[in-house]
């Protein structure tokens, strides 16, 4: 898996926090779910990119790409 589509992952997630927490402030049905869903999704994502970090030959490889 590329870095690229680590960070569409995460941004997708963001956006569904976002999208959540706008639910919650508004006290629309479904706010939680979407809360769990975006944040598990931004910790898969992030465990992922550290794990790709982590298997880099290089540290610098990571800012190169």
């Amino acid at each position: 898996m590329k870095y690229w589509h680590i960070l569409v992952i995460f941004i997708m997630a963001m956006t569904v926090v976002v999208a959540g927490a706008l639910f919650k402030i508004m006290h629309w049905p479904g706010a939680s779910l979407m809360l769990m869903i975006g944040m598990g999704g931004q910790f898969i994502s992030l465990v992922l990119l550290a794990a790709k970090v982590i298997s880099e030959r290089k540290t610098n490889a990571f800012l190169n790409k």
